[in-house]
């Protein structure tokens, strides 16, 4: 094929596969991230006003997640690896509604525990899986705007989830003789078991399986990836083992534990942080204020994937990502003690604008984080790896939430844990340059 002739087709293959493919992925997304993070409008009802659950048993069932997807994502992933997508995706989507549905059910710390944990095996390998799958249908020279179209479903989540809960906890209250956080988890789950069914009709495997591409497409597209794989450092492994023994998985681990750190503690809490800003407005206010920051948070996402793969430079696009998280959560820290003051706006205003400054940090920096495994992994190395990233380092994800629950019991307030978590962030964009110093390992082109 001509150059001539290349160039347009690569711009209409890569428009057809995003419009095929990254909707649906990214509708996946934002219904996972719902049924994940939804206990935290539930919280409003559970902890505050039923008090079928007190702080300490909440923080645990929010971290105790991470569990079940510590001990399922890697060999969720490598069964994906050998089913293909479509089948195992499925799969992962009808267990996980059918759980998150039966949250309804919770009457007190155990059963919301368990299902906690169950929800996580269920989960598990979603996220990983979709990252693997990405790296078969896109080069790296275009990939982290594709993963960061995916990974917009994280911000559409909070836009639509939290006001949704809000609602449906607000005003679906007592009907049936259900508390509203129950109705809550029942509507919530459905989609998923749905789009489960619609995942076996309408996502491809391979590329190769495509259809929906002309037979000249798939063989430029095969050639694409073949060629961006074959950049990959020569005299690695590509097994799982090689994954797990390779000092830069374990350093992409530690970087991924201290924004799962941030990014959950955020998520399980943000409707509380809000109350205590704004004590008098009802779950749905509450719900439809958190969605606000996502806007700025969704913005910043497609600038910052875009700039990277412009730029070809990664690690100070994540650094930079993380280091703006570590000064919103600082932010939020002064602002909630009045000590961040700007003439004639209410701190808890400024308050709201912190937030929005730490949830864009965290949320830009993903997409262009998971352009750095594919960057020496391949094969089953990559598949295993990828999960054994998510998976290790999302116990950051279940330790947030345990130390905000602990701070607020011990303290009475927030503040310490807006500290810690400023802090966390600081440490991971360092880490990060730490990478950057070894790029030749990873083949940077920054």
């Amino acid at each position: 094929m001509s150059d001539s002739v290349a160039e347009p087709s690569e711009t209409a293959v890569f428009r057809k596969i995003s419009l095929r493919l990254l909707p649906f992925l990214f509708l996946l997304y934002v219904i996972n991230l719902i049924d994940r993070t939804n206990i935290g409008i539930a919280r409003l009802q559970m902890v505050d006003e039923q008090h079928i659950l007190d702080e300490e048993a909440y923080a645990l069932g929010a971290g105790i997640f991470y569990i079940g997807y510590l001990l399922f994502e890697v060999p969720s992933n490598l069964i994906l690896l050998r089913m293909g997508a479509r089948a195992w995706i499925a799969r992962i989507l009808v267990s996980w509604g059918i759980i998150s549905a039966a949250m309804m059910f919770v009457t007190g710390p155990w059963t919301f525990a368990i299902l906690r944990v169950l929800l996580g095996v269920a989960e598990a390998g979603f996220f990983p899986g979709i990252i693997f799958y990405l790296n078969d249908w896109f080069p790296s020279r275009v990939r982290a705007r594709a993963v960061a179209q995916f990974m917009l479903g994280g911000v559409i989540a909070s836009m639509v989830g939290n006001p949704l809960s809000g609602f449906l906890l607000e005003y679906m209250d007592q009907i049936g003789g259900l508390w509203g956080w129950q109705w809550m988890f029942l509507l919530e789950g459905l989609p998923a078991i749905a789009l489960g069914f619609i995942t076996l009709a309408f996502l491809t495997d391979r590329p190769d399986q495509a259809n929906w591409l002309t037979a000249a497409e798939r063989t430029w597209l095969a050639q694409q990836i073949e060629r961006d794989r074959g950049q990959i450092p020569q005299g690695r492994g590509h097994s799982l083992a090689a994954a797990m023994f390779d000092p830069r998985v374990w350093l992409l681990i530690a970087v991924y534990f201290t924004v799962a750190m941030g990014d959950n503690s955020y998520g399980f809490y943000i409707p509380t942080f809000l109350r205590s800003q704004f004590p008098d407005w009802t779950p749905f206010q509450i719900g439809l204020l958190a969605a606000a920051p996502s806007v700025i948070a969704m913005a910043g996402m497609i600038l910052v994937g875009w700039h990277s793969d412009h730029t070809g430079e990664r690690r100070w696009h994540v650094a930079g990502s993380a280091f703006t998280a570590a000064l919103g959560w600082l932010l939020i820290a002064l602002a909630v003690h009045g000590w961040l003051e700007i003439p004639g706006i209410e701190s808890r205003w400024i308050f709201v604008v912190a937030v929005a400054v730490t949830l864009t940090g965290m949320k830009a920096m993903l997409p262009t984080f998971w352009t750095l495994p594919p960057q020496f992994l391949t094969g089953a190395a990559a598949a295993g790896g990828i999960a054994l990233i998510n998976s290790v380092a999302n116990l950051g994800g279940m330790l947030g939430p345990q130390i905000m629950g602990q701070v607020k019991t011990t303290t009475g307030g927030f503040t310490l844990g807006y500290a810690i978590m400023a802090a966390t962030l600081l440490f991971g964009g360092l880490l990060v340059l730490n990478v950057a110093k070894r790029k030749h390992e990873l083949g940077s082109r920054g």
